[in-house]
């Protein structure tokens, strides 16, 4: 399978395999997720619990406490995008992106 195909795959049996039985991701499930599939230390220790509080108040479009399948997918654009400008990326970042708490 490419590459592109297999990150798609990932993301959505991560996301099913961590959402609920209706089909969300409440707080605490968003959390054990970034929890256990981020290893990276630096990465998080950005993703502290005021950080994936600012997350889940920004992309929770539907101001339900919980994220959706498109709302966990514009959480994972948005960790994306900071990480390529880390990595030195060129272009400029989205109007409504802002940093992480910490």
């Amino acid at each position: 399978m490419a590459r592109m195909e297999q990150t798609i795959n990932n993301l959505v049996e991560m996301f099913m395999e961590y959402a609920s039985d209706d089909g969300v991701l409440s707080k605490d499930e968003f959390m054990k997720l970034m929890e256990t599939e981020i290893e990276d230390p630096e990465m998080k220790e950005k993703l502290n619990e005021a950080a994936i509080n600012k997350i889940l108040k920004k992309k929770d479009r539907k101001h339900d406490g919980q994220l959706h399948f498109g709302e966990f997918v514009m959480c994972v654009s948005f960790m994306i995008k900071r990480h390529y400008n880390k990595k030195g990326g060129k272009g400029q970042e989205d109007e409504d992106e802002t940093p992480e708490a910490t």
